[in-house]
């Protein structure tokens, strides 16, 4: 397979997990105002600023396969969208958080209608998990920062859709139970701290890979 073939398969996966994201954030949005999950709320909040950072690394990837820079130029493209990536995580995990630690001093008991969370959150770790597979099939063998921020960003996804999937199953077969109210808190701040580290792990691959560079 030719480089020009290699780079438009590239690119076609990136704009068809981008456009299989954004349906995301609107249908969890609207989970929301149906349930008093925290993990749900949070995972609204990871979900568009995800949506924004597979806009980036899709718009900048185009930019390079249409253009022709100098390696260098290049070079700081990809190094910004994976930043751009390691970013988001940081700001989903930030927001999760905060969430958690606002419901954790409240009062509140998680209810309400999950269902339709639950079947977002199934259909996010199926869908999560091949693309995950698929970028990590793309990178092998190559140094592509965009593509390989993709599948960490990916990686991280599926882990946080099967927790928020375990957590919003507590909520609907046991949400009278008050250990309940503490699985989903616990959910929400596991998804964050596991956030936080593939944010720290992808900045830190971004970087070292900007250090090998200007040795």
């Amino acid at each position: 397979m030719d480089v020009p073939e290699q780079t438009a398969k590239r690119e076609r996966t990136l704009l068809l997990s981008l456009l299989l994201s954004m349906w995301a954030p609107l249908v969890t949005g609207i989970a929301v105002f149906t349930s008093r999950s925290s993990t749900q709320l949070a995972d609204f909040i990871r979900r568009t600023i995800e949506l924004v950072a597979l806009f980036i690394s899709w718009s900048v990837y185009r930019h390079l396969s249409r253009r022709d820079f100098s390696p260098k130029r290049r070079e700081q493209y990809q190094r910004l969208a994976a930043m751009g990536v390691a970013i988001a995580l940081a700001c989903s995990a930030v927001a999760m958080f905060a969430v958690a630690i606002a419901r954790l001093r409240g009062s509140y008991q998680p209810g309400g209608n999950v269902y339709l969370g639950l079947f977002v959150a199934l259909l996010g770790a199926i869908t999560n998990g091949w693309f995950w597979q698929r970028y990590t099939a793309l990178n092998q063998g190559r140094d592509d920062k965009i593509i390989g921020a993709q599948g960490h960003l990916y990686r991280a996804k599926t882990f946080v859709d099967l927790c928020v999937l375990v957590a919003l199953l507590a909520v609907a077969f046991f949400s009278t139970s008050p250990v309940t109210r503490y699985v989903d808190l616990a959910g929400t701040f596991l998804v964050a701290s596991y956030l936080l580290w593939s944010s720290v792990q992808s900045a830190h691959t971004t970087l070292s890979v900007k250090a090998s560079v200007a040795e």
